[in-house]
C-alpha cells in the first residue's frame, strides 16, 4: 500500500520516498515472522517461503529506486505532469 499511496505523489522524489518506506515494511514483514516462528505459529518451510519472498520484493524495490534516482539525475526533473492521469514516469 505504500507503493501505491506513492503512486499518486506529484513527483518521483516523492515516489522514491514511499519506496523506501515500502522497503522498510518488507523489513518489518521479516521482524514479525521470527516472532512467528520462535511462537511456533510457522513452520520452517513457511517462515523460508515467506522470508524468501520479502527479500525477493525488497531487491525490487530497491532496482526501481535505482531506476529513478538515476533517470532524475539524467533528466534534472523530479516533477511529473498535472492532472488526475498521470503516471508514474516508470510506466510512460
Amino acid at each position: 500500500s505504500n507503493i501505491a499511496e506513492g503512486l499518486v505523489r506529484h513527483s518521483d522524489k516523492e515516489f522514491v520516498q514511499f519506496l523506501f518506506i515500502a522497503m522498510s515494511s518488507a523489513a518489518e514483514v521479516q521482524s514479525h515472522l521470527y516472532v512467528a516462528i520462535d511462537q511456533k505459529y510457522l513452520s520452517q518451510e513457511s517462515f523460508d517461503e515467506i522470508y524468501a519472498q520479502a527479500e525477493k520484493t525488497s531487491k525490487i524495490i530497491s532496482g526501481l529506486i535505482k531506476y529513478l534516482r538515476t533517470k532524475m539525475k539524467q533528466t534534472g526533473k523530479q516533477d511529473r505532469p498535472n492532472g488526475p492521469d498521470r503516471q508514474p514516469s516508470l510506466v510512460r
